[in-house]
């Protein structure tokens, strides 16, 4: 998996950032879970990252609390497959993190129409109901 972490178009962070962690990883596995290192920890220093812009790493600094984000990967009995699955979090989260605001909602009324209708219906409801009882 060596290489640079795709973000988005325009954030790509070299593999020099990411810090990677390996140990044995509890769960599937047979045998092989007593010797074989395949429990990914991948650590990214967000504060110290050059990969993203001013505006960028400011709101995900924001959004996410904290400066280093650790994805912890042991789902797979394969260390390759949990590096593969440790990438993909990592990036769905920092885009998540970078990720503009919604639109603002703008307020709006109901028209004049729909209130009436409204209206006319919760009476019609009413007639039915007071005609049911007994007089």
């Amino acid at each position: 998996m060596p290489g640079p972490l795709v973000v988005n178009d325009a954030v790509v962070i070299p593999d020099a950032e990411l810090v990677w962690r390996f140990s044995r990883s509890s769960g599937p596995g047979g045998q092989g879970v007593n010797t074989t290192d395949s429990r990914v920890e991948l650590s990214f220093d967000l504060a110290a990252s050059t990969a993203f812009p001013p505006a960028l790493k400011a709101r995900a600094l924001d959004r996410l609390g904290t400066a280093t984000i650790t994805i912890a990967a042991s789902e797979y009995r394969s260390q390759l497959r949990n590096r593969e699955a440790a990438c993909q979090r990592l990036a769905q989260r920092l885009r998540e993190a970078i990720a503009p605001p919604p639109k603002r909602r703008r307020p709006t009324k109901p028209s004049r129409g729909s209130v009436e209708r409204r209206i006319a219906a919760k009476k019609q409801r009413a007639d039915l109901k007071r005609l049911r009882r007994d007089p």
